[in-house]
């Protein structure tokens, strides 16, 4: 009996062309490129389809589509994201994304997706911080919504198969390419074995490695983690956006966004003073300066005593109709009305930063969103590039459709012209090991305290602002973490365990968290979403380089490379307007 088929005696097996590893915006479009070029798809998903993160994103899609402002167009898109992200961003995927993502929305719109309309039909689009024209295209302040319901429509329509509510605790490789996956389902903790010549990775992001954060329970970085572990290269992971706007009371809600969409209707920040505080911090743009400008100022006013009976600022949309607020923003509506018997229409919302989004990720290419391990590609939030040190409102949304496209188009593409995968049955082995390694101590670690600890490190030392001092002591901490790890210790069995499902997504936090704090040690200035105390400006030198995380035998290495050169035709793009 050959190796293989022993293999498939021991495990549930499945083999595709193509293993979509996540079910949000990115993922799903990839699914269906790849369909759509005639190649078997298989998408897992940790959660129940329908559930992803993607949802949460309600103000809108950034795309050119000159509905409202004709004077916009690729061009001043390519510029804002180049701008907001502080000129870090991979060139050449913001002139993609800023070209294909109105293109992109055509799509969504064709596929049945509801938009609201300008008076003579056409999509509406709003404003949004650091956009220079009204550029999101959006359904009320609901528009992930929309957006995972038409793709995953399309997408079940055309026929992939879908696998919920299973992890992924590896990535098979076979030389120096990604053949597959081993993961278990979440209900009974059997394992199963995915085949497949392309596997794309679209997982989400790192938010809760902080307490305080808009992201729901998937996010603990596991596509970041398993791409590392099997080779992948990291970049940029010390930009970490902390959103300006979540709620801050009741504790229960805390950290639960609230959509960058007030602002753009009009909202007002103030102090428990009264002030119109943003004056002092962008005059110009107020209320609708980028995140990270709008999450620091909002962290120094209530640091200097400022700030609102709950630790944050006051948010204000009641001198708009109140008519309007509902049509327009349904969801903080009743989310106010429902979690903090607040009135929108009537009063202020109390608002303070909130973990968001973290712009660095896996290495990609810029065409094929292709990491630098063959066969693994990787979109969305967990892909590094596009957004630089800082992502405007509204890409997120069109960087899932462009790249999630542009990944599964190039994965289909390889599988097409790799020999079919042989999988390793050591390498399941060791897999297998891994994962049921807790349910071997009978007294060790808790998973949940270690996580906590681990929020508690990430928020005081690696937050808004930091400083030498704080980082290398959270890298003192993380390294005993990751110690109390190897005792993490589970009860009972392996159905319906969340104590097990913890302590191993707790592994892919402090990975990546240790990622962000290395990267944030040795880059002396302050960029986007990263602020150091101790070096507050801008650095040149800094301003070519990225951070490269590899694992090695010794462990984690990080070096630098230094970006390549923008081309003149692009160069000039940026200096038409320096408005």
């Amino acid at each position: 009996m050959s190796a293989q088929s022993r293999l498939e005696d021991r495990f549930e097996t499945h083999q595709h062309d193509v293993l979509v590893i996540g079910a949000g915006g990115a993922g799903l479009r990839a699914a269906i490129e790849a369909l759509a070029q005639g190649v078997s798809v298989g998408v897992v998903s940790k959660s129940l389809l329908g559930k992803a993160h993607t949802v949460m994103a309600e103000g809108g899609i950034a795309a050119a589509m000159s509905n409202v402002d004709s004077a916009d167009g690729w061009k001043p898109h390519f510029r804002d994201t180049m701008r907001g992200g502080k000129m870090l961003n991979n060139w050449r995927m913001a002139q993609l994304h800023a070209q294909e993502a109105p293109e992109r929305v055509r799509e969504l719109e064709q596929w049945g997706a509801i938009f609201d309309r300008t008076a003579d039909g056409n999509i509406l689009q709003r404003a949004f911080g650091g956009h220079t024209y009204k550029r999101l295209c959006h359904v009320g302040d609901r528009t992930g919504l929309e957006m995972i319901r038409t793709l995953q429509d399309r997408g079940v329509q055309q026929g992939f198969d879908v696998y919920m509510e299973c992890t992924i605790v590896r990535l098979l490789t076979e030389g120096d390419r990604c053949v597959g996956a081993i993961g278990y389902w979440r209900e009974q903790g059997r394992f199963v074995v995915f085949k497949a010549n392309s596997v794309v990775m679209a997982t989400g992001g790192i938010g809760k490695a902080w307490p305080i954060t808009s992201n729901s329970w998937e996010y603990t970085g596991d596509g970041m983690a398993l791409a590392y572990e099997a080779g992948a290269e990291l970049m940029d992971l010390e930009f970490v956006q902390f959103h300006p706007t979540g709620m801050v009371w009741p504790p229960g809600v805390q950290g639960l966004l609230v959509t960058e969409a007030v602002r753009g209707e009009g909202g007002i920040l103030r102090n428990k003073l009264g002030e119109r505080f943003m004056e002092k911090y962008d005059p110009k743009r107020m209320e609708l300066s980028t995140r990270d400008v709008v999450a620091r100022s909002i962290y120094i006013e209530v640091k200097e005593g400022r700030g609102t009976e709950h630790g944050g600022a006051y948010l204000d949309i009641s001198h708009q109709p109140a008519e309007y607020v509902k049509k327009k923003l349904p969801s903080m509506y009743h989310q106010f009305k429902e979690l903090a018997d607040v009135d929108i229409t009537k009063g202020p919302m109390e608002v303070g930063p909130t973990c968001h989004y973290v712009m660095g990720g896996i290495r990609v290419e810029a065409e094929t969103a292709q990491s630098t391990l063959p066969g693994l590609f990787a979109a969305g939030e967990c892909a590094a590039g596009l957004h630089g040190a800082n992502r405007l409102g509204g890409n997120s949304l069109s960087d899932l459709l462009v790249f999630g496209r542009r990944a599964g188009l190039a994965a289909a593409k390889h599988a097409k012209e790799v020999s079919a995968a042989n999988v390793d049955p050591t390498q399941i082995d060791a897999a297998e090991e891994y994962a049921l390694a807790a349910f071997q101590r009978p007294r060790g670690e808790n998973p949940y305290a270690i996580h906590r600890d681990l929020q508690t490190t990430m928020q005081s030392l690696v937050g808004i602002f930091r400083v030498r001092g704080d980082v290398e002591r959270a890298l003192l901490e993380l390294e005993k973490l990751n110690e109390r790890w190897t005792q993490t210790s589970v009860e009972g069995s392996r159905m319906f365990n969340p104590g097990w499902h913890m302590a191993l997504d707790l592994k892919s936090m402090l990975t990546i968290s240790e990622a962000v704090a290395r990267s944030a040690l040795v880059r002396e200035e302050s960029r986007g979403a990263h602020s150091r105390i101790d070096f507050p400006e801008l650095s040149a030198e800094w301003g070519t380089k990225n951070n490269i995380i590899k694992r090695a035998a010794s462990g984690m290495t990080l070096r630098q490379d230094v970006k390549p050169a923008m081309p003149t035709d692009l160069q000039q793009v940026l200096a038409e307007d320096q408005g």
